[in-house]
């Protein structure tokens, strides 16, 4: 009985061991099932730091959603880069100037006009810029649409001042970086054109300050240089120094070279204008510098001074704000000082310039971005030209030579560089 009931027990907990089994499986599953999603949950909260860092998590977007923004961004995109192509392609914007007297606007250099002069015939315009360039015009082509021009290049420099020599088949410009003459010749080619070629060497260098003016005497027998302290310096053709003349008028402002070629004038801290002859033999050879007279008058330094094509008038202008004519067909050989005919009124500020017809009947008056024409009858003003203070294109730059006349005769007179690649042509 003992041995048949321990069986039984034995028998009965064998059968009963797989159900417990199966429950503990059951169990420790449910165990670890809870354990991976506490660890999910935790996993996919930001901790306290990550969440400052990150900021506020953005609400889902549904698909929709999400496609419209893509090709929102994209439109957005293609507009931006067509407006920058739109940019690229848009020229600068040409400002435009307009006045009755206007006949022309010369357009050709690349830079900032430096400096104009007309030549002795009354035929040709030379005009010089930064843009390393000088270019002859013809001026029988200003009040035409097309406007023909010789270029001849200044290599390795450019040039600040440029003067015709009494030919017209030559001129001679002041070099911004070498600080001395350079001399161009006009040069047929093979092709039967012509062109205008350095000459193989340039001045020597012989001023110690800035050089404000240059001229060349219509004679052909000599040019002149002057600079801002108180030198002249007279050349002859070669290159060699002939005189150099002490103006002692502390600094100097302005300068030049009579039409006539027999005088050398300046101007500058002193309220006078001295003129000197430049005396030659008969023979040619070159003599002496000797003071012919002087222009007394106003009561403050004069900014400059412009003879007739005859050399009998003059004209000045000073920071007393007013300008005057004169007549200085005197003998002066006798002592005799020139006349005063003609005192007048004008807007004066630095720089300012002032240039007389060739028949002394009218004056130009430059003055920073103005330029104003006087009668010399009666001094009245006869028109003005005011440019835009608020637009540097269209201001006037006054080189020596930014306000001038052609010769009498030849059609349009006067003339005014800017800062532009322009050159402005008036009519009288």
């Amino acid at each position: 009985m003992g041995e048949a009931a321990a069986a039984a027990a034995a028998a009965a907990a064998g059968g009963g061991g797989v159900p417990l089994a199966a429950l503990s499986l059951l169990l420790g599953g449910l165990v670890l099932g809870l354990l991976l999603l506490l660890l999910r949950r935790k996993g996919g909260q930001a901790e306290p730091g990550d969440q400052k860092e990150a900021g506020p998590a953005r609400p889902p977007f549904s698909e929709e959603e999400s496609v419209n923004g893509e090709a929102a961004s994209k439109t957005s995109l293609l507009k931006k880069q067509k407006q920058h192509q739109r940019i690229r392609k848009e020229k600068p914007q040409q400002h435009t100037f307009s006045h009755p007297l206007l006949a022309s606007a010369l357009k050709g250099h690349s830079g900032s006009v430096t400096c104009l002069n007309f030549s002795s015939n009354g035929k040709y315009l030379a005009s010089c810029s930064d843009d390393r360039t000088v270019r002859i015009w013809s001026m029988k082509d200003f009040l035409e649409r097309e406007h023909r021009c010789m270029r001849a290049n200044v290599e390795l420099d450019h040039a600040t001042l440029v003067r015709f020599y009494p030919d017209s088949r030559a001129f001679v410009v002041w070099l911004a970086n070498g600080d001395t003459l350079r001399l161009f010749k006009m040069a047929k080619k093979e092709d039967g054109s012509f062109t205008y070629v350095a000459a193989p060497e340039d001045f020597p260098k012989h001023h110690k300050a800035p050089v404000i003016n240059i001229g060349v005497a219509d004679t052909g027998r000599y040019i002149m240089t002057a600079s801002s302290d108180t030198t002249l310096l007279i050349w002859d053709p070669k290159g060699e120094v002939l005189a150099t003349v002490n103006t002692n008028q502390m600094n100097n402002t302005f300068a030049a070279v009579s039409p006539c070629g027999r005088f050398v004038a300046s101007c500058g801290f002193t309220p006078d204008v001295k003129v000197w002859e430049v005396c030659f033999s008969k023979s040619g050879d070159f003599r002496e510098v000797t003071r012919a007279f002087e222009l007394k008058g106003h009561t403050a330094g004069v900014y400059s001074f412009s003879f007739s094509n005859d050399s009998r008038r003059m004209a000045t202008v000073s920071k007393d704000g007013t300008w005057k004519l004169w007549d200085t067909d005197v003998e002066y050989k006798q002592q005799q000082d020139p006349y005063l005919l003609l005192t007048g009124k004008c807007e004066v500020t630095e720089p300012c310039r002032i240039a007389l017809a060739p028949d002394a009947r009218a004056l130009a008056v430059a003055s920073k971005t103005s330029i104003f024409v006087y009668n010399t009858r009666q001094g009245a003003r006869r028109s003005a030209s005011r440019g835009s203070t608020g637009s540097p294109s269209r201001t006037w730059p006054l080189t020596p030579a930014a306000a001038s006349w052609c010769p009498a005769g030849t059609g349009p007179s006067g003339s005014s560089t800017t800062p532009r690649a322009t050159g402005r042509w008036w009519r009288r």
